[in-house]
């Protein structure tokens, strides 16, 4: 990366403060970095704009749609709803095996 970081959408870039998709490291500088693993949704699932179950709803995930799964922290998974074009977290349970 050269120059500064500059700010990113996060609703539909996958970057926080802690972390950041690595495909995303030559625009924004993150204290980690994580490669995204294909996931499959399993079941139908909400994907929220936060870890709280009662975050506001980004959209809803059919069975077998695809997820990019970035992070795992106490059973909610973070990452992209590719069809969506979103990044929020999701009950990690009800994702796949890596693809």
């Amino acid at each position: 990366m050269t120059g500064r970081s500059r700010p990113l959408d996060p609703r539909t870039n996958a970057v926080r403060p802690d972390i950041a998709d690595v495909r995303l490291a030559a625009y924004v500088f993150a204290p980690h970095y994580a490669a995204a693993v294909a996931r499959t949704v399993s079941t139908e699932a909400t994907l929220r704009a936060g870890r709280p179950v009662d975050s506001e709803t980004l959209a809803t995930l059919a069975a077998g749609e695809p997820f990019e799964l970035l992070d795992v922290t106490g059973g909610d998974g973070w990452g992209i709803a590719t069809r969506h074009g979103l990044v929020g977290y999701l009950d990690a349970s009800i994702l796949g095996q890596p693809e």
